[in-house]
Parts: structure tokens; sequence; C-alpha cells
């Protein structure tokens, strides 16, 4: 799902924003759960990344049938399976919380499903493309509510945003496919432009659709964000985007 691994100029995540951890960012889940709103906020988040996940997993297993070379197909096979390791662990996590993982999951079918129907690839390089641009904003926006997070949450969510070994792969075979007919980058790069407004869209609507999740982003519980921070926040979303775009050799 995401790209923390770092081949050359392949991945250009951002590190873990830079937060002095106060409040809530500075308790352990114990003492935060305590909080009727922060929990109900958490398992928000958990519900969002644990279906995200599942769903990234079924997708590279679809995207397996596109591969051109079995190696391909293997490795696309080998990114799935680690994909459903990341769900298990958010599973497990929401089990041992006294949550129902999927009823925690189903509020967000929906809206990442509706994401996964408009941004079907109709090829194996918008695939790649998908995976390594698509799956990353989304990855971002998760570090960055991760840095308010309660310090055994933050643990578990920047540790299932760890890479599946998607960055290096999509960037080493999108290149040599430009390389080999350069008509390929105009029709890949609107794709991952189209690419980044969806993500964005639908990120705004699933926040916007739970309220304490909402809310826990502008500040009402934990160490939120303040309408400024907002703004600078998908900046830097962007920002990375931009970077990814040209470690693919495209143009954002």
């Amino acid at each position: 799902m995401t790209t923390s691994d770092k081949p050359d100029n392949a991945s250009e995540t951002p590190a873990e924003p830079t937060v002095e951890h106060t409040g809530v960012a500075a308790q352990d889940w114990t003492k935060a759960a305590a909080d009727p709103q922060y929990r109900a906020a958490v398992v928000d988040l958990l519900g969002a990344l644990a279906y995200g996940e599942l769903a990234a997993f079924e997708r590279l297993a679809e995207d397996a049938k596109l591969a051109p070379t079995l190696a391909d197909k293997a490795e696309l096979a080998k990114m799935a399976s680690a994909e459903f390791h990341h769900y298990e662990k958010l599973r497990d996590r929401l089990t041992e919380i006294g949550e129902e993982p999927t009823l925690a999951m189903e509020p967000f079918v929906a809206a990442l499903d509706g994401f996964h129907r408009q941004t079907a690839p109709s090829d194996w390089l918008e695939g790649l493309v998908k995976a390594y641009v698509g799956d990353s904003i989304a990855s971002d926006f998760y570090r960055e509510v991760a840095a308010r997070l309660d310090t055994d949450s933050r643990e578990l969510v920047l540790a299932v945003l760890d890479d599946t070994g998607h960055a290096g792969f999509a960037v080493e075979k999108v290149r040599a496919a430009i390389d080999a007919d350069p008509r390929v980058g105009g029709r890949l790069a609107l794709w991952a432009r189209r690419l980044m407004g969806e993500a964005l869209s639908q990120s705004q609507r699933v926040v916007a659709d739970r309220d304490a999740l909402s809310t826990m982003l502008v500040g009402g519980v934990a160490d939120g964000f303040d309408l400024a921070e907002v703004g600078r926040m998908f900046s830097r979303i962007t920002e990375a985007h931009t970077k990814r775009m040209a470690a693919l050799g495209l143009a954002a």
C-alpha cells in the first residue's frame, strides 16, 4: 500500500511529520482511550486502514492477472501477501481493544470501493502507477494523522504503512516502458493526475462522514490540526506526489 522503502530515487515518502508530542500524542492507548471521542476516532482510523489494506490485497491479486511475465506476477503476489499481513495486524488490534473489526471497517467500504471503481486501471502500467502514486497519497495522509495519535496507535499505524516493495518495482517498470516508448509518459502522467484528485477527494469524503475522526483532525481531541496546518499538510502531500512523479519520469 505504501512506499517507505527507498531504492535510488524511487520513494519520496516524507518522514513522519516533525511534531513535539504533547497531550494525547504523549500518552499510551490505555490513558488516551479514556476519552470516548478519541477512542471512537482511533477505531474509525483503524477501520479505514484495515479495509484499505484488505482492498489493496484484493487489487494487487487482481492486477497480477495483467502482469506480462511470470516474474512480475510472482512479485505482485508477494506484495499482495504483505498487504494482507498488514490487514491482519489491524484486525487483531481492533479485536484486542474490544472492537469488532468488520463493524469498524463497514463505514468505509462504500467510499473505498467507489474510489477503486473510478480508478480501475486499463492495463499493467496504469496499475503500477496507481499502486505507487495513488496509494502513497493516502499513506502520506495517514502518516500526518499518526503524528497526533497516542504512542501505541501511532506505532501500529506507521508499521502498517511500511512499503510492500512496490516503490522500486513500479519505478523500474514504468521508467523502462517510457524509455521504450516515450508516448507512454503522457498517458501515464494524465492518469497520475487523475489519481491525485480522486485520492484527495476520497480522503476528504471519508473524514467528513465520520464525526469523531473529523473532530480529531481539526483539534477537537488529541493534538489536531488547525486550519493553517491543514493547508500545510496538503502542501506536503502535494510536494511528495510531485517528487514521486519525477521518480517515475512523469511530469506532475
